[in-house]
């Protein structure tokens, strides 16, 4: 099959493209990365238009979106707003011209309104039900990742710790989180993918591990790996609650457990990653 991945050299994006590939499908790679052609932000684009019209799937991951650290300092202003509107406005307006199976990637998020993140997911998830299209809610997902401005907490905590030792969390760690990795999400992906008439435009799919963990233990995890490599590190609990997280509405559906089931704990997937990014300061 001929898949074309919006976003594919994002933290998802770059791991589907590789999963994708080893299981024999035709791969389109599409980023912003890769030139100025790629911008989604670019109305009209004639190479977009393209793409999209000789691929088989699409595979909409693309977004202008990073970790907290990221979304605290970025998601109220202007260029963000502006950035996700632009896409979303022409990678569906054409979605909807070539008629495509697509697959759009959503967020435990999208029903918080007090957001401007969530209220733009919540918008590509109105686009894609009006198309018939597919939505999928991740809740963080981790692995490896290109663009280290917006990592997400278990890559921005290695890289923290590596470069600065000892340092503070944003919260208090108190709160819990459903982790999944990278892998076992593309996994998840390539079987929606495949089983794309048995779901319901109208039911998102959420995509998690369905198991709780707080950022104290990710943190005790990771100093944990640290210690293996008899590197001394220490994360320390701020002050700030996460209101995200403790948001009664943040709760996940499991009936995409159904078609697909996560494979990778906690301990091992922290490992995988840790031990991809310690190659990049000499161990």
């Amino acid at each position: 099959m001929k898949v074309l991945n919006l976003g594919s050299s994002g933290q998802i994006g770059a791991y589907l493209t590789e999963y994708l590939r080893k299981k024999g499908h035709e791969v389109i790679e599409y980023d912003k990365n890769l030139g100025a052609q790629y911008n989604l932000t670019a109305i009209p684009s004639t190479w977009l238009e393209s793409c999209i019209k000789q691929a088989d799937f699409v595979f909409f991951l693309a977004f202008d979106v990073g970790g907290s650290r990221y979304l605290k300092k970025y998601q109220n202003t202007f260029d963000f707003i502006n950035n996700n509107t632009r896409l979303m406005a022409n990678v569906f307006g054409l979605l909807e011209k070539y008629n495509k199976r697509f697959v759009f990637a959503s967020s435990q998020m999208s029903n918080m309104s007090y957001s401007p993140y969530g209220v733009m997911k919540r918008v590509g998830e109105l686009y894609t039900t009006s198309l018939k299209g597919l939505t999928v809610k991740f809740w963080n997902v981790y692995g490896i990742e290109k663009d280290m401005d917006k990592a997400h907490v278990i890559t921005d905590f290695i890289k923290k710790g590596f470069e600065e030792g000892d340092f503070e969390m944003m919260t208090d760690g108190t709160e819990e989180r459903q982790f999944l990795y990278a892998e076992d999400c593309c996994e998840a992906l390539e079987t929606i993918m495949e089983n794309y008439t048995d779901f319901k435009p109208e039911d998102p799919l959420h995509i998690t591990s369905f198991n709780a963990t707080s950022i104290k233990e990710v943190a005790s995890i990771i100093m944990g790996q640290f210690n293996l490599i008899g590197k001394s590190v220490k994360i320390n609990p701020g002050l700030a609650k996460d209101s995200v997280q403790m948001d009664k509405r943040n709760e996940a559906d499991n009936y995409i457990m159904g078609w697909w089931l996560p494979k990778t704990n906690m301990q091992d997937g922290i490992k995988a990653v840790f031990d991809e990014m310690k190659k990049e300061y000499g161990y």
